[in-house]
């Protein structure tokens, strides 16, 4: 009788856990990655040719014992990683700036915030040739062209935030003596931090895109050259390998920038 009255305790306490975990969203995402991961290791090498698709366990063994101790693959890996961060930092610096200064200023938003759409309309890939003939091969064109990917959306999410900020505040700021300079820092910077982040995460990402399609089209170093040549050469493994570097690259920026947001933000819980 006493081994029946505790059965049902722990069933219901494996059902309260069982409900717990599937309202986790962590959980729910780790399932959706080893279901999708299950699927692929399955169907690398049965449903689609060994040529094309590595499975992921061949792919982690390959990161691991041969890219990751390749000292031309490592340097590659580095050089990618300082072009992102300092095309990155400079598309930040320069977006934030031009940002303010179109979106505070009503003569400037009107006169120049139109030239910046039409120009962030362009399909930056058509302007690669030209920034290799102005910048050359090196890496000083990936920066260039990382750094034309990753400034108009921020300029354009800065200019967005601005526009929003309640003309009110700003009209009482100014009646009770406020100058400009306690304006920005007081109620526009504020205001925009989630224009801003919402802005370097998108800039993030497309200043990556920008290095990689620079390193694949016109250079010899990087990791987007060295995915070309696994593409060509049919070695599935490295690439995707290459390709895992990337998105840890770009997770773990991300990331950073989303605690950033947690921390400027706390002042709206």
């Amino acid at each position: 009788m006493a081994r029946t009255s505790i059965e049902p305790a722990d069933g219901r306490r494996r059902n309260a856990m069982f409900a717990q975990l599937t309202r986790s969203p962590a959980a729910i995402r780790l399932a959706i990655v080893a279901v999708l991961l299950a699927v692929w290791e399955a169907a690398a090498g049965t449903l689609v040719d060994a040529d094309f698709l590595s499975p992921p366990t061949l792919i982690v063994e390959t990161l691991f014992s041969t890219t990751l101790v390749d000292p031309k693959i490592v340097d590659a890996i580095l050089l990618t990683f300082y072009e992102l961060v300092v095309a990155f930092v400079a598309s930040v610096a320069f977006g934030v700036a031009v940002g303010l200064w179109v979106g505070l200023k009503r003569e400037t938003y009107r006169s120049v915030f139109p030239l910046i759409l039409m120009i962030y309309a362009i399909p930056q890939v058509t302007l690669l040739p030209l920034f290799i003939l102005v910048f050359g091969l090196g890496p000083a064109g990936k920066l260039a062209f990382g750094f034309s990917h990753g400034i108009f959306p921020l300029m354009v999410t800065i200019v967005a935030g601005c526009r929003d900020v309640n003309p009110m505040l700003i009209r009482a700021a100014r009646s009770m003596g406020a100058n400009e300079s306690q304006i920005l820092r007081r109620i526009v910077l504020p205001y925009i931090v989630p224009s801003f982040f919402t802005g370097m995460r998108l800039a993030m990402t497309l200043t990556l895109l920008g290095v990689i399609l620079a390193e694949l089209y016109v250079s010899t170093e990087g990791i987007g050259y060295f995915t070309q040549v696994y593409a060509e050469t049919f070695d599935p493994a490295p690439l995707f390998a290459l390709i895992l570097v990337l998105a840890a690259m770009a997770v773990t920026l991300n990331e950073t920038l989303r605690r950033a947001e947690l921390r400027f933000s706390r002042w709206k819980n």
